[in-house]
C-alpha cells in the first residue's frame, strides 16, 4: 500500500538562496515549525536524526538515511517506523528554477503495511506541516533575499 503527499510554493529568490536556507540545519529551530531539528550531514548514505512536529500532533524523532543530495536541486531521505516495510517514508525536497523565482516542492511517498492506519491518524496534519514549512521557508528566504539586495545586513 502506498500514499503520496505533494505540496509546492513559489519563492521569489534564486534556487541557490533557497538551497542555502534549506540545508542550514542548525537554523531550523529559528524558523521551521514542522521539521524542528535535523542533526547530521547531508551526504548520501549518512543517517540523520530528524525531529518533526505536525500541527496538533506529538513530536517525533526518527533516523532516516540520506538518498540524494543534488546541490540547488534535490535533497531526499528514507525513514522507517520500527523496521523497513511497516511504515516507510521517502521525503523529497526539490527546487525547480522558474523565470519568477524557485518552485519549492516538498513531497513524501509512504509505503508499508501500516500506511492506511497511520495516514488516517496523521495524514492531514502532515500535509498541514508541509504547507506551514513551505510558507516559513518562503518568508525566511525572501526576507534574506530582500535584505541582501538593498545592502542591509
Amino acid at each position: 500500500m502506498a500514499k503520496r503527499l505533494d505540496t509546492e510554493i513559489l519563492i521569489d529568490a534564486p534556487a541557490e538562496r533557497v538551497w542555502s536556507v534549506l540545508m542550514e540545519f542548525a537554523a531550523y529551530p529559528e524558523w521551521n515549525p514542522f521539521i524542528q531539528q535535523i542533526q547530521g550531514e547531508a551526504k548520501v548514505g549518512t543517517t540523520l536524526t530528524v525531529t518533526m512536529e505536525p500541527p496538533k500532533k506529538n513530536k517525533m524523532t526518527f533516523q532516516p538515511k540520506v538518498l540524494v543530495v543534488k546541490e540547488n536541486t534535490e535533497f531526499r531521505w528514507l525513514g522507517h517506523t520500527v523496521f523497513p516495510g511497516l511504515f516507510d517514508g521517502e521525503h523529497v525536497f526539490q527546487l525547480e528554477k522558474r523565470d519568477n523565482g524557485t518552485c519549492f516542492i516538498q513531497r513524501e511517498k509512504f509505503r508499508g503495511m501500516l500506511v492506511p492506519l497511520i495516514m488516517a491518524m496523521i495524514g492531514s496534519a502532515t500535509r498541514n506541516g508541509f504547507e506551514e514549512m513551505n510558507q516559513a521557508l518562503k518568508e525566511r528566504v525572501e526576507q534574506l533575499d530582500g535584505s541582501s539586495d538593498n545592502g542591509e545586513a
